[in-house]
């Protein structure tokens, strides 16, 4: 079965990027790029080398890194500005292509300063997102620790500084500090300033994980103690991060993985953050599944939010594990306790991954227009599901566990 799921998303990843002129024998300039799709390719053909062996798909990813910061990381071609959006020199830029951050992607220009808003025409709208950015931190991070290269993680740092002082609204006394969501692609103004539900959240994984794999390269000083101590204390600002989106839960399932793997490995201190958090996934699972909409036809479904989801539930298994096998580092004996207890609860609905894969995988559900309109982000996401997760003797203990439990 292992091998099946490795193939198929082997044959999903290839078909996108030869798709989307990123291999070799394409030989021409790419038909598009777009910063949350590459992102997930990144992680997933990583994945596949970790997986395989293959050094060739280790290749693929460090190409695709290369071709989205020849687009992503200058002006548009329908732009006036020529050059790098950080406004750095040709030669200067291309060693620090993240020095201004990426564009999204989208098809048409950033709203121009002065133009009214248009809430339906700004999704087709080009600027740059928060939780993009974050997203593409952690997939040079990634890389940079398969590849043992420290230039993809000195990428990443210098993103996620820029980001950073991009994205935070500037403090106002007397009132909490927020976010913006969409900024300009030179961001220099906001674009739609209310904040994202998990912007925080995000921003405080992505910055830890890259600050410790910093530290494993070396660097004995804590460069982003001041985005993380930002991040941290606007999630104390947060609510909840309880969501109905399927893909808000599986990217919330995967920020809390990310930060429990943290802890696991003593790069980072337990934070009682990890209880809301896994609490808030646990009742937007329960929420979620409730609803039942994996019994709607394909037509009217978007396989890419439902495969984020998947993503964040495969992940649950081995948050499980490292909780179990270092207790010490979660927090007073109560603290471990409230964990387990969340994040068993989020495991009894890992059924609905392989519902959600297997209902994608069908050749009807890929027929159908909701697919094909989205067929890159849709197939990339699907090999990345395929891919996610770990078989391991503990994680099949707790799923019989589980299974048998009243």
């Amino acid at each position: 079965m292992n091998e099946t799921r490795t193939a198929m998303a082997e044959r999903l990843l290839r078909a996108y990027l030869a798709r989307t002129g990123a291999t070799v024998e394409a030989g021409v300039e790419p038909a598009r790029r777009y910063l949350w799709t590459d992102a997930c390719a990144v992680f997933t053909l990583v994945a596949l080398h970790r997986r395989t062996g293959n050094p060739a798909h280790l290749a693929d990813a460090e190409r695709l890194v290369g071709l989205v910061h020849a687009a992503l990381a200058r002006h548009r071609p329908d732009d006036a500005r020529r050059g790098w959006i950080s406004g750095l020199g040709e030669a200067e830029g291309a060693q620090r292509p993240t020095a201004g951050g990426l564009r999204i992607g989208k098809p048409l220009p950033e709203r121009m300063a002065g133009e009214p808003l248009q809430e339906r025409l700004e999704w087709e709208r080009d600027g740059q997102y928060f939780h993009y950015l974050v997203r593409w931190m952690l997939a040079l991070d990634r890389l940079s620790r398969v590849a043992f290269e420290p230039r993809w993680n000195t990428m990443a740092l210098e993103l996620a500084r820029r980001a950073h002082d991009a994205f935070l609204a500037p403090r106002i006394p007397g009132k909490p500090r927020s976010m913006y969501w969409k900024m300009s692609i030179d961001l220099s103004r906001p674009l739609v300033a209310s904040m994202g539900h998990h912007d925080p959240l995000d921003g405080l994984a992505a910055a830890w994980r890259v600050q410790a794999t910093r530290q494993d390269f070396g660097a004995d000083d804590a460069e982003l103690a001041e985005l993380i101590q930002d991040y941290r204390l606007l999630c104390d600002g947060v609510a909840s991060w309880s969501t109905r989106d399927a893909l808000g839960i599986g990217g919330l399932l995967s920020s809390l993985g990310e930060l429990i793997d943290l802890v696991a490995t003593g790069r980072m201190p337990f934070d009682p953050l990890l209880l809301r958090i896994a609490d808030d996934a646990g009742s937007s699972l329960a929420q979620w599944s409730s609803v039942r909409e994996l019994g709607a036809p394909p037509g009217g479904r978007l396989a890419f939010r439902e495969i984020g989801l998947a993503i964040g539930l495969r992940a649950l298994p081995a948050m499980c594990e490292q909780v179990e096998e270092h207790p010490s580092r979660f927090g007073e004996t109560a603290d471990r306790a409230i964990l387990r207890a969340s994040l068993e609860s989020a495991v009894r609905h890992l059924d609905l991954a392989a519902r959600i894969e297997s209902a994608w995988i069908a050749p009807a559900a890929q027929s159908a227009p909701s697919w094909s309109m989205h067929e890159d982000i849709n197939s990339v996401m699907l090999a990345a599901s395929l891919l996610a997760g770990s078989d391991t003797p503990h994680a099949r203990r707790l799923l019989r566990r589980l299974s048998t439990a009243p």
